[in-house]
């Protein structure tokens, strides 16, 4: 059994029910889950004319048997579920999931590379990590644990905590929970 820190976000739909959508999925693959508080920010652009709606974004801790491949191919039939449309590199999105760490592997593919390559420029993905499991290793090419990531992060955007929560089997998931 490995643990798997995902990431989660959403910016066009109902952002909080597709959350609660992934997280529900990937109960089914999972011994135990976590979920992280859910945050909101304005969504990442690649040029500045761009305006989108802004992104509902939470990290779940899940534990799984499922290797990096299987992992990222349920992940990607998440997505596809939530009819998630691929046009262009930050073009909204119903759901957007990304495996950030899995256990200590590290590997670089055509298909995935782990851990997640610009996972230290994400405040949107390191302030709900660090709040859900601070003390997380990160491995190379990153050799670092998560509040020392966060401490170092040079993205500045402004996050809201909401006062949503995501639940698991009936319960809310929160940090510590």
């Amino acid at each position: 059994m490995e643990i798997a820190f995902i990431a989660l976000g959403s910016n066009l739909g109902n952002r909080l029910a597709r959350l609660q959508q992934a997280v529900d999925g990937l109960q089914k693959i999972s011994g135990h889950l976590r979920c992280s508080p859910v945050y909101e920010g304005a969504a990442h652009t690649l040029y500045p004319e761009d305006v989108f709606p802004d992104f509902l974004n939470a990290v779940v801790e899940v534990h799984t048997r499922l290797g990096k491949n299987d992992l990222l191919d349920y992940c990607q039939k998440l997505e596809r579920k939530a009819k998630r449309q691929r046009q262009r590199p930050y073009a909204p999105r119903t759901l957007d999931i990304d495996i950030l760490t899995l256990g200590r592997i590290t590997c670089s593919t055509d298909r995935i590379i782990l851990p997640h390559p610009r996972l230290q420029e994400r405040r949107f993905v390191l302030q709900p990590w660090h709040d859900l499991a601070p003390n997380s290793y990160i491995p190379s090419p990153v050799n670092a644990i998560v509040s020392e990531v966060l401490a170092r992060c040079k993205d500045q955007a402004d996050l809201i905590k909401s006062s949503w929560k995501l639940t698991i089997e009936g319960r809310v998931g929160g940090a510590g929970r």
